[in-house]
Parts: structure tokens; sequence; C-alpha cells
């Protein structure tokens, strides 16, 4: 009898075992429509009305703080050139960019930051910034804010926008040559991230500029990226201000991300590391940061808010 020579097929190369096609989620995910879904599930954006009060709280220093100036340097804005500043604020970057001769137009939602920053710049005689009431979200154009109309779009910290596409290509399509970002490496600069970590709760961690940095790379964009960090020392009058404090801004980090059994043990887990961590303050009643008086309580460790600079030539 004549054997068969054909030889079996091994069971691993059958096509029921074929490899599947293999997709990139880092080139193929949806960066925006994520981050869409992330606002929903955090705490709501403050409005501007938030703003108005808080503006007086907030001082606009003649001198550009450490942060401001590492900024500057970063985006490397060059003599003559014109500036879109977004969501300036107080003026912390149009005041200093407006000294050096820089024709500015610095928009923000709140009358009261815009007010602030009129009396910055009157009390420093600057006459090149132009301040403009106007939100991420309203039509720029309407407010005098053009396509192509400035050579360098800035936007320090003020991104807390429900679609991070459309403020980032509204900030490309203003710019004629460049334009510079700073996001929190965070979620906040108001989290502190050492604390959520010592409480459990590190699924509220964020991670925000990585939104823009891909939502821009899948765009063909290069982003270049630096870091900015900036130290900052809170200080309470007593323990159940610090904890009340503290709870707010764990709930705030949380929002519908953590079951209400886990929050409820990660603030009674908080009044533990309180009470590890909270001191006297040696320099109460001095200045702060913010050139409020401190309290008579800090925390042992100063808080460190790390930014990430971002910025892309056109």
């Amino acid at each position: 009898m004549i054997e068969n020579s054909t030889p079996e097929t091994p069971a691993s190369a059958s096509s029921d075992n074929a490899p599947t096609a293999f997709t990139p989620l880092l080139t193929t995910r949806n960066w925006n429509g994520e981050w869409k879904e992330l606002q929903k599930a955090r705490r709501r954006a403050d409005d501007s009305s938030y703003w108005d009060k808080r503006a007086s709280t907030f001082t606009s220093k003649d001198s550009p703080t450490p942060y401001v100036q590492r900024f500057l340097d970063l985006a490397g804005i060059r003599p003559g050139e014109t500036v879109f500043d977004m969501g300036c604020g107080t003026g912390a970057l149009s005041l200093p960019l407006g000294k050096r001769g820089h024709k500015v137009v610095a928009a923000d939602f709140s009358q009261g930051m815009l007010e602030r920053m009129g009396e910055a710049l009157a009390r420093n005689g600057v006459t090149g910034v132009e301040p403009v009431r106007m939100s991420w979200e309203d039509d720029w154009a309407a407010h005098g804010v053009e396509p192509g109309s400035a050579d360098v779009c800035v936007a320090s910290r003020s991104i807390a926008t429900a679609d991070l596409e459309d403020s980032l290509m509204r900030l490309d399509a203003v710019a004629r040559r460049r334009v510079c970002i700073t996001l929190p490496t965070g979620s906040s600069p108001r989290i502190d991230e050492r604390i959520l970590s010592a409480i459990g709760l590190q699924r509220s961690l964020g991670r925000d500029y990585l939104y823009a940095f891909m939502i821009l790379a899948n765009r063909g964009i290069r982003p270049e990226v630096a870091y900015i960090t900036s130290a900052r020392t809170d200080t309470y009058d007593s323990f159940d201000e610090a904890y009340q404090e503290l709870a707010r801004m764990v709930d705030s980090a949380s929002g519908t991300m953590v079951p209400e059994a886990e929050r409820e043990a990660a603030l009674g887990r908080l009044r533990t590391w309180l009470d590890d961590n909270l001191t006297e303050n040696p320099d109460a009643g001095k200045a702060d940061q913010d050139d409020q008086p401190q309290k008579r309580l800090r925390l042992r460790e100063p808080r460190v808010v790390t930014w990430a600079f971002i910025a892309w030539d056109k």
C-alpha cells in the first residue's frame, strides 16, 4: 500500500489560530472624544462669575514671576511680533509683553480679571495691550480676533474647556508663526496628587497635557514640550479648615469616577494623613505667593505644581 506523503497541517497553523490584525490605540484613538468624557466625569468648570469674585484675591505683579519668566523664555517671541493672549487673567503675560513693546490682544471671559489687568497696565503706563472680554466658546471673529491676526498665540494655564481640540485649533488658526500653551501635568493645579495617592485615590490622577500632545500629534503637528515647576505653600487657620479645604479638593478630583463608599473611606484616611502632615507655620503673618498673609498652620512639605509647556511652529 502506498502511504499518503502529504504532511499533516500542524494545529498551530490552522486558520482558526491565525493572528488577528493589530490596531495601535496610540494613533487611532479619539483622544478628544476621551477628553470630552473626562470633563463630564469631573467637577463642572468654574464660570465667569466665580472668576470675577476671585479677581479681588489675585495680584498683578509688576515684575514677572519665575513661572512667567520661564514661559516667556520658552515662547521665544521675537521683537515687534504681535501676540494674542487667550485667558489672560490679570495680565501675567500681557503686562510684561506690553512693557517690551509688543502689541497684545488680551482676552478673558471674566470682567473682574480684565479690570485688575487694566489697573496694572495703567500703573505701568502700558498702552499697547487691548483687553477683550471673550470666552473660548465665543465667536472670536465677532470680537475682532480673526484667523492669522497675530504672530504668536499664548494660553497660559487657561485651557479648561469641554472641547480641547477645538480650543487648540482656534489658537492654531489665529497664529501666523507660533502657538504656546501650558497645561497641568496632573488634572489641575488645585489638585495635590501626593495626597490623592496617599489616601488611595490613584484612579483620580490626571495627565491633561498628554491629551493635547496626542491631539496635535495625530493632526501631523510636532509639538515641543518643556516643563515649568513652581512650589506652593498652602496654609490654614485650623485643622478643620485644612480638612474641609482638602476634602473639597478630593471631591473635585473624584467627580463621578469614584464610588461614594470609596470616596468616604478616602476622606477618613485624609484625617489620618493630616494628623501626620499638618504643622505649625513659622512664617505665619508673612505674605504668601499671592501676597496674602500666611495662616497659622501649613502642610509639612510644599506642594509642587508642574506645568507642561507645549508649543508648535506654523
